[in-house]
Formats: structure tokens, C-alpha cells, sequence
């Protein structure tokens, strides 16, 4: 079967004050992502769109699925590691305003030490593959969070969690990874995204 990672839109910059998660919807960029995104996809024979449960990732979904008639199923395993985050600042912000903080996430560490970053990168690995399980030889759009996708290429090509942030993808960029029943994870592409040619309105940096 075929895995087809989406990275959500870009999102709104969100701080609360009140100490609940940011969890941001989409940006206008985001939303222009996600509709050439789905426009992009149309075009294959995806069978199920999975998403994560956080608003700038089913934001992303909503138009794929209306331009493939299909539902969203939502798993709570394919969350980012900052669900519960009060903040959320875009890696092109961040770059601007910490310098230090991007140069941590953009060198792949996640701090070797922390045990909580070790069981999300395990849950969400464990999630993609109850995915795999449940629809061999079809095509699968799962979108998701850049995190997500990092763990997963980690896991299929045997990094480890304390690292596994290796890979820059974009927002609304597309990875895909073919998974067999027998347990072969091959992967096909990273970072695709044709459905930017011609859109300087939907780059972000």
C-alpha cells in the first residue's frame, strides 16, 4: 500500500495567555496551501483520508476531502509532540525571533533525555502503522504534522527518536512511503510539491 503524508498548512502565529494549547488554525497562506494541495491529489486514486485531530491539520484535510468525496477519519495518535503547547510560532518565525530554539529543532535534536518525546515518537509510529494494517494494497492519505512524518521516515530508515528530526518539509508537502504486509517500508519521495509551481502566494520563506 501506499502512504501519502500531507504536512498541514501554514498556521496562524498563536500565543495564549491563559495556559490552554494554541492549537492554531490555518493562516490565509495555509488555506490557499491546502486548496492547491487538494487540487494536486484530486487527481490520484486516494481511498481513505486520515488526519490529525489538531485544527491546522483537519483545516488542510477539509478541502482534499471535498474534492474526493471522501471523510476525514481522525486518530488522536497522529497528534504533533506539541499538542499541548501554549504557543505555536511558524520554523520562519521562530528563525527570525530564536534563533537558538530553530537551530535546535533544524539540527534534528529532541533532547535524547526526555521521556515524553520518546513515547509520543513510539505512539505515533505505532498509529501510522494500525493505518497499514487496516488497508493493505490501497493508497493512503494521511495528514498530519512535520513531526509525524519525521518520526515515521525515522522509523523506515532506523534513526532514533533523540534525532529524528532530519527532514525539512514543507507546508502542504507531500511524502510518500509503500508499505507491504510483510513488513517493508520503502521510501518512494520527500518533500514533494508541485502544486507550488507558478504559486509564489503560497511560499513561506
Amino acid at each position: 500500500m501506499e502512504l501519502i503524508f500531507v504536512r498541514h498548512g501554514r498556521p496562524q502565529h498563536i500565543e495564549t495567555s491563559d495556559g490552554t494549547p494554541a492549537d492554531p488554525p490555518l493562516a490565509e497562506t495555509g488555506v490557499r496551501q491546502a486548496i492547491a494541495m487538494a487540487e494536486f491529489l484530486s487527481e490520484e486514486a486516494v481511498d481513505h483520508i486520515y488526519s490529525s485531530p489538531m485544527n491546522r491539520a483537519y483545516q488542510t484535510a477539509e478541502p482534499l476531502s471535498a474534492a474526493l468525496e471522501l471523510p476525514i477519519n481522525v486518530r488522536e495518535g497522529l497528534s504533533e509532540f506539541d499538542r499541548n503547547s501554549t504557543s505555536y510560532v511558524p520554523m520562519e518565525v521562530l528563525k527570525e525571533t530564536n534563533r537558538a530554539a530553530w537551530e535546535r529543532l533544524a539540527s534534528g535534536s529532541m533532547g535524547g533525555s526526555d521521556g515524553g518525546i520518546s513515547k509520543w515518537f513510539n505512539s505515533a509510529i505505532q498509529e501510522v502503522e494500525v493505518v497499514v494494517e487496516q488497508h493493505p494494497a490501497e493508497r493512503v492519505a494521511i495528514i498530519c504534522h512535520g513531526g509525524v512524518i519525521n518520526a515515521y521516515l525515522a522509523s523506515c530508515l532506523n534513526f532514533s527518536y533523540d534525532s529524528f528530526m532530519k527532514f525539512d518539509v514543507d507546508y502542504t508537502s507531500i511524502t510518500r512511503v509503500l508499505a507491504s504486509t510483510a513488513g517493508h517500508r520503502s521510501v518512494h519521495s520527500i518533500n514533494e510539491r508541485p502544486h507550488f509551481r507558478g504559486r509564489p502566494d503560497l511560499l513561506t520563506s
